[in-house]
């Protein structure tokens, strides 16, 4: 297939940040290890979304360019902090006591992402409504993470983890919605409307709700 423009940096971005997601809570309900979560965080959800974001951002799109950079770094971040738990286990650990990592630890790591999801939550009712379900399931399971590590409710951990699994589904779907779209040329997956419309949209809005108006006034 030849090539035409430039491509959407979002299917990858997507893509590393629903599969990651989903490996993580597979692992989170017993059903695999954590090792093929370290190597996806380090090269899929870590790495991949890295390069989506600095392509959103030659894009000029900041809420791609910041939400990709931001979960890519949460990934490789998350799998340097599998590597240290483990490395501070052996009887004679090379992890001194400044770089021990607690579950409490974890839990306050948690809550700056949440709050920093909780801020991308909003910023995503201007875009469509697969966007604002992914970020409000993502915002719930990590606030349920929170609760884990931090308050230590370890009996909500299955209900964060499907929770979480629908958050990479709602991932995958928009990133199927991109690649159809151009493959088929038509909208097979649609996304839905924004919540929250632009000033410009507004006024759109309102300009053809005018000329209807307008229209049938005349007849």
């Amino acid at each position: 297939m030849a090539a035409q423009g430039t491509g959407n940096p979002a299917v990858v971005g997507l893509a590393g940040f629903g599969v990651t997601t989903m490996l993580l809570q597979f692992h989170n309900l017993g059903l695999c290890g954590s090792g093929v979560v370290f190597c996806a965080a380090l090269m899929f959800g870590g790495g991949a979304q890295l390069i989506a974001g600095f392509q959103e951002f030659k894009s000029g799109n900041n809420f791609g360019y910041s939400a990709f950079t931001a979960y890519g770094s949460f990934w490789l971040a998350l799998g340097f902090i599998f590597l240290i738990l483990d490395l501070q286990s052996l009887p004679n650990s090379p992890i001194a006591a400044p770089l021990r990592i607690t579950p409490t630890d974890i839990g306050f790591f948690l809550l700056a992402f949440t709050i920093y999801t909780g801020i991308m939550l909003i910023g995503s009712l201007a875009v469509h409504t697969a966007m604002v379900l992914t970020f409000l399931t993502l915002f719930l399971g990590f606030g349920g993470l929170d609760l884990v590590f931090l308050r230590g409710m370890s009996g909500v951990m299955t209900i964060t983890a499907i929770d979480l699994i629908v958050c990479a589904l709602l991932a995958l779907y928009m990133m199927a919605h991109a690649v159809f779209l151009q493959t088929y040329g038509r909208d097979v997956l649609p996304v839905g409307k924004p919540w929250v419309s632009k000033p410009g949209e507004q006024a759109a809005i309102a300009t053809g709700t005018a000329a209807i108006a307008t229209g049938t006034a005349s007849h």
